[in-house]
């Protein structure tokens, strides 16, 4: 599998960032003819007021970017896994992906589930549950003859997420993400590498980069593509960009054969209730 991840810088135009992030899809797959493609955590609207970032929210599957996503998804002919957007459900916004075939049908939706409520060390306060309600459904899909895990950003700090997509069948496992520089510069590697390291998927991080909000808030870049030995087998420049790499899965068997940790976990049948 031949897959593209396109590291965007976006902002508080939805509409200049939706075309460049799709004109540089376009590019990329005009270029080098990947079947599956990944877009970034919240790529249409970054940053904003709460009220700026709700009015760029959008039914879902009844707003125009939904149906501009699967136009662009048929037409380029590529497995579409589009970042995330920012999801109206009547009173409520969700961070959402959404995923669609070739054909432009939808194959699956991811709410996130963990929300980045945080104060960094240089005092940047960012609050996602101001907008954002939490989903609670763990989302894989079957894209060209493989299960397919979703996750965004925040979540990439929660172990026991990946370890249910490996459990529910997962091959690969893609991570949109708006990860800062602040804590990407010494996390975002480290955290990447040990999900594939102890799912022994590959991981698909793509990642937003630069400057936001006027220069008072920064993401880190580096989206990757991370073997399941943990190898990175491709990074993202610091700036946006497009990276390809592709995908081998009797490596994959491989490296799950000579070191079956999925068979050996036990700790999910310990009851924790009884000690001594």
């Amino acid at each position: 599998m031949k897959v593209a991840l396109i590291q965007t810088n976006a902002d508080r135009d939805k509409e200049a960032n939706v075309a460049r992030a799709l004109t540089a899809l376009e590019q990329a797959v005009a270029a080098e003819r990947p079947q599956f493609a990944v877009l970034p955590e919240a790529f249409p609207m970054l940053g904003g007021t709460v009220e700026q970032r709700r009015a760029g929210a959008e039914p879902i599957p009844d707003g125009p970017l939904y149906r501009r996503l699967a136009d662009t998804a048929r037409r380029l002919g590529i497995v579409l896994h589009a970042g995330s957007l920012f999801e109206t459900a009547g009173d409520h916004v969700y961070n959402t992906s959404v995923v669609f075939d070739a054909d432009g049908r939808e194959l699956a939706r991811y709410r996130k589930i963990h929300l980045f409520d945080v104060t960094l060390a240089d005092g940047t306060v960012y609050r996602e549950s101001e907008l954002v309600l939490p989903g609670t459904e763990i989302v894989t899909y079957r894209a060209l003859d493989r299960t397919i895990g979703c996750s965004i950003c925040y979540d990439l700090r929660f172990p026991e997420l990946f370890h249910r997509l490996r459990t529910k069948g997962a091959e690969v496992i893609v991570l949109p993400s708006a990860f800062t520089l602040m804590t990407g510069k010494d996390h975002w590697e480290v955290l990447v590498r040990a999900r594939a390291i102890e799912t022994q998927c590959y991981v698909l991080a793509c990642n937003q980069v630069g400057r936001f909000d006027g220069g008072r808030k920064a993401n880190w870049g580096h989206s990757m593509v991370v073997d399941p030995w943990g190898h990175v087998l491709a990074q993202a420049r610091d700036e946006p960009c497009g990276v390809v790499a592709t995908l081998d899965f009797d490596w994959q068997t491989a490296v799950r054969g000579r070191l079956p940790v999925h068979r050996h976990h036990r700790l999910i049948d310990f009851d924790h209730t009884k000690s001594g």
